[in-house]
């Protein structure tokens, strides 16, 4: 069973509401902190998590906005058919050249989809800034399954990192399914991402052997 939540498109509307309330706000920017991306973005996060669970309405049964920092999720809430989502929320400031954020680890999200019920979904804030105003212009808000590959891409942290390759190009296959997505997450774990991962552990192994010998020479 899928959750009718997202694939019968009601996450749409509350992308459509967080992006609405966002622009409605006062200024929140001072001329100390209009420089900084973290204090923005911080402060997007924090005004979206106090009135996420009200997007949501009667699809809520049970919301948290409470996680330590290095947590999975910076939300989460119980749907009515007892989906359990976690939300990561992103900021990114347009005007930024470069912006590849992490999402989770390959073995983290494969462990969380052990269970059907669980979802783990990307919110996404994409603002722009002019003298103190923030305005917020395109937000995303999908599960990871419906992010394509096109606009992934995997880092070499720990059993592997799955990334955003540029928060300006996020393309969302609404409907798609789970499994194929997991499957090609498989797929590229094992046909690419670690046999190349292998080929640089070689490639370290044998220089440093290299110099292992050339400190074995060496007197004491």
């Amino acid at each position: 069973m899928n959750p009718s939540f997202y694939y019968d498109g009601h996450y749409l509307n509350v992308a459509n509401q967080v992006k609405a309330y966002l622009n409605d706000q006062a200024d929140f920017l001072s001329a100390g902190t209009v420089r900084s991306t973290r204090a923005a973005g911080d402060a997007l996060e924090g005004m979206v998590a106090n009135v996420f669970d009200t997007f949501l309405q009667d699809s809520c049964k049970e919301y948290s906005k409470e996680f330590a920092r290095r947590a999975m999720a910076d939300l989460a809430f119980l749907d009515s058919e007892d989906f359990y989502t976690v939300v990561d929320v992103k900021t990114h400031r347009a005007d930024t050249e470069f912006n590849m954020p992490n999402l989770t680890s390959v073995e983290r999200i494969s462990r969380f989809y052990e269970s059907e019920k669980n979802v783990f979904s990307l919110l996404m804030i994409k603002y722009g800034v002019e003298n103190l105003k923030v305005t917020v212009t395109d937000v995303t808000f999908a599960p990871i399954e419906f992010l394509d590959w096109s606009c992934l891409t995997l880092g070499a942290l720990g059993w592997g990192q799955i990334q955003i390759k540029n928060s300006n190009n996020i393309q969302i296959n609404h409907g798609y399914s789970r499994k194929a997505w997991m499957l090609r997450l498989c797929n590229l774990l094992t046909d690419t991402f670690y046999p190349r991962e292998i080929l640089k552990i070689e490639e370290r192994i044998a220089r440093f052997e290299e110099i292992r010998q050339f400190w074995i020479s060496k007197p004491d």
